[in-house]
């Protein structure tokens, strides 16, 4: 049989798999050991099997993604979180949609010392979420705000899915997390002109909240000093070149370590955040190993690099197949996570971005910002499901109707990434 061919049917049979609800770091691992044995013989397979895991693991540029984990777990279990949040809704509270907008201002903070999607959506479920309700929110607009404020963890540095996707595409992890910091600071933006819009539109969804004494303000500040420490280090210990991504995720889980001990952080809180970090660092450590196994087999039959021939020779305009990608993202959205979505798709399309002349950097930001998306669309929009399994009593339904006006502004800030890829591309051009 044509290796091309044996690809094809690789793939089909991860996607099957994976619909079947086999974990994608199973699924992959299995589909891909299947694949070189056959290709190749099974002696090969066995020892790529016990090889890539190693190799993987032992890579320097991965060594960052524990870090990253325990910066938010321990920034979580230690209150900063909270005290974040407290300090926004203080000097924001008597905007439109006041509690809504420091919703929104404390999961870019918590972004900022975070990295991961679901834990954010976790965190503000607990704590913003009763607030609002308590002061008459509407409770599916409230639920909503708290799903897509956990989406600007995946853009915000430090983001997981920036450094794996860096990983996988052999890409400066370095020049991607400069790269998602405007984006990051875009979709902020975004969001808080649709709270505006809507609560304008409809004022009985948030009622305005009480002034706060502006020393009471002041008092606050302090409060959020260690996000803006965690921000500065990453940002510009990359940007300035004095530190690697991974020297500068050890100084701010120092930060945060230090942190956590002005607030008598107790030493059980500080158990739980150790092992949300191994739970949770295991799991995407996993996931490489299963895909990268996949991606060896895809490499063997040839499959990548015929797709890639073929895009280029097709007769139309390099955007309509930029577009069509854009589509299929928004589509897979819908019924796969993030994380498998991109390990899985990006083996065949990676190569097929690079013919076209699209950089690579830019590309991580437009796919990670689809991404976004698809953690708060039906029918899987993880997000929500993170909203509704915390909070069964408001249904799901509920929350993606609440999501609803956000997706129009994610509209606006794709096509921005699209049309202004210099932009976006402005920091790491800077550093370079």
């Amino acid at each position: 049989m044509d290796p091309v061919t044996i690809g094809y049917l690789g793939i089909a049979a991860l996607v099957l798999l994976v619909i079947l609800g086999v974990p994608v770091a199973f699924a992959s691992a299995f589909v891909g050991i299947i694949g070189i044995s056959y290709i190749r013989n099974p002696s090969v397979g066995e020892g790529l099997a016990g090889m890539i895991p190693f190799a993987n693991s032992a890579s320097y540029s991965l060594s960052v993604l524990p870090l990253f984990v325990a910066i938010g777990f321990l920034a979580m279990h230690a209150g900063i979180t909270t005290s974040a949040y407290d300090a926004a809704r203080k000097w924001v509270g008597r905007a439109p949609g006041g509690l809504a907008t420091a919703t929104i201002f404390a999961s870019a903070g918590f972004a900022a010392v975070s990295g991961a999607s679901t834990a954010s959506t976790a965190v503000f479920t607990r704590l913003a979420l009763p607030e609002m309700e308590k002061r008459g929110y509407d409770r599916a607009f409230a639920a909503g705000v708290v799903a897509v404020g956990g989406t600007l963890a995946a853009l915000i540095p430090p983001s997981a899915l920036l450094v794996i996707y860096g990983i996988i595409v052999e890409t400066s992890v370095a020049q991607l997390l400069l790269a998602g910091f405007l984006p990051g600071i875009l979709s902020v933006v975004v969001y808080l002109i649709v709270i505006t819009v809507v609560v304008k539109l409809r004022p009985g969804l948030a009622p305005i909240e009480p002034a706060v004494p502006m020393i009471e303000k002041i008092r606050a500040l302090p409060q959020v000093a260690g996000v803006f420490s965690v921000v500065g280090v990453i940002l510009v210990g990359i940007y300035m070149g004095w530190m690697t991504p991974t020297e500068s995720a050890g100084v701010a889980t120092a930060i945060i370590l230090l942190m956590a001990m002005r607030k008598r952080m107790k030493l059980k809180e500080f158990g739980h955040g150790l092992l949300d970090t191994v739970q949770t660092t295991a799991m995407i450590f996993m996931v490489i190993w299963g895909v990268m196994v996949f991606v060896r087999f895809l490499a063997f039959t040839g499959l990548p690099a015929s797709v890639a021939d073929s895009v280029t020779h097709l007769d139309v305009p390099r955007w309509v197949i930029l577009a069509a990608i854009i589509v299929m993202y928004l589509l897979l959205g819908m019924i796969l996570d993030g994380l498998g979505m991109m390990l899985l798709t990006l083996p065949v399309v990676f190569p097929s971005i690079v013919a076209l002349g699209y950089d690579p950097v830019w590309f991580g930001i437009l796919l990670v910002k689809l991404i976004e998306v698809g953690v708060v669309t039906p029918p899987v929009g993880l997000n929500c499901y993170v909203v509704n399994g915390i909070r069964p009593d408001i249904p799901l339904e509920s929350v993606f109707k609440g999501v609803a006006p956000f997706l129009l502004g994610e509209i606006v800030i794709i096509g921005v990434i699209v049309a202004f890829p210099d932009l976006i591309l402005l920091l790491p051009n800077l550093m370079n």
